[in-house]
């Protein structure tokens, strides 16, 4: 089975997609296929399709939710165009399986882009904290390259997918910000402006994008709107949320202060970002 949720839904088994188009089919299978190999209680299930209330019937509902499912997996068994399952693994209710208080979607050692996505990452964070910049920068872009857009787009959300949605975004975010300091490391702030003048613009209050935009304009001769740039921020800080910015964004606006128009001083403690520029 081969699961794409960084996107549009899209879980295809022996080669065709058992991807249903009712709403609600779509996002119980979005639910069990982000959890795939792992048992998923009938309560958590009723919980995303109806919320806190869900009606009398929601238990039946759903037993007839799952039969769809198995009827769409029973027709890819039976024309797909991949490497079938073999023996009791390869029927449609050992595959989306009833457990004990629920049901498991097993992918058969299939692929899944959130599992791939989680394996590039921890190889470019690795290769961060080994000193490999070249190569944490390599990894990290695999990943983000996974995503096709927002996770779950054309899927309807309730409580459980609302929370795996905000966890991949801010893995995602986490996973930019790790590479744009890595090419902060290798000298590339030219390189980095556009990106960072969307990013600062989309997470306003993302210090460490802030913070690595100010780094990248001030090495690029432009130190007056790397201040103005601070300025920006924590005139939205105190405003929104009563906060000043943090002691480390304003340790790099001390130092663009009171270095040179080349940004010497600067640049002699920001050959090592993270030094200046917190991880998320």
């Amino acid at each position: 089975m081969d699961i794409e949720v960084m996107g549009v839904l899209d879980v295809q088994e022996n080669g065709v997609s058992i991807t249903p188009t009712a709403p609600k089919p779509r996002q119980l299978l979005a639910l069990l296929a982000l959890r795939a190999d792992r048992p998923v209680p009938v309560a958590n299930l009723m919980e995303e399709l109806w919320g806190s209330t869900p009606p009398r019937s929601a238990r039946t509902t759903l037993q007839t939710y799952v039969l769809q499912l198995r009827e769409l997996i029973e027709r890819a068994l039976g024309r797909g165009r991949g490497r079938p399952r073999v023996g009791a693994r390869g029927s449609a209710k050992s595959i989306l399986v009833t457990v004990p208080g629920g049901y498991l979607l097993d992918s058969g050692g299939g692929s899944s882009d959130v599992r791939e996505f989680e394996e590039l990452t921890g190889a470019g964070y690795r290769a961060v904290d080994a000193g490999d910049f070249q190569g944490a920068v390599r990894q990290l872009k695999k990943a983000l390259e996974l995503w096709t857009g927002p996770p779950f787009a054309d899927v309807p959300t309730g409580e459980h997918l609302y929370l795996e949605i905000r966890r991949l975004e801010e893995v995602r975010l986490c996973a930019i910000d790790q590479r744009i300091s890595a090419e902060l490391r290798l000298g590339r702030h030219r390189d980095l402006l556009s990106e960072l003048t969307v990013l600062v613009n989309r997470h306003p209050a993302h210090e460490n994008f802030h913070a690595q935009y100010m780094l990248a304009l001030h090495r690029s001769g432009r130190r007056v709107e790397a201040l103005e740039v601070y300025q920006n921020l924590r005139a939205a800080l105190v405003r929104d949320l009563g906060l000043e910015p943090s002691a480390d964004l304003q340790r790099i606006q001390r130092l663009i202060l009171i270095s040179g128009s080349d940004g010497s001083l600067v640049d002699s403690v920001a050959g090592r970002p993270d030094s200046l520029v917190r991880s998320s």
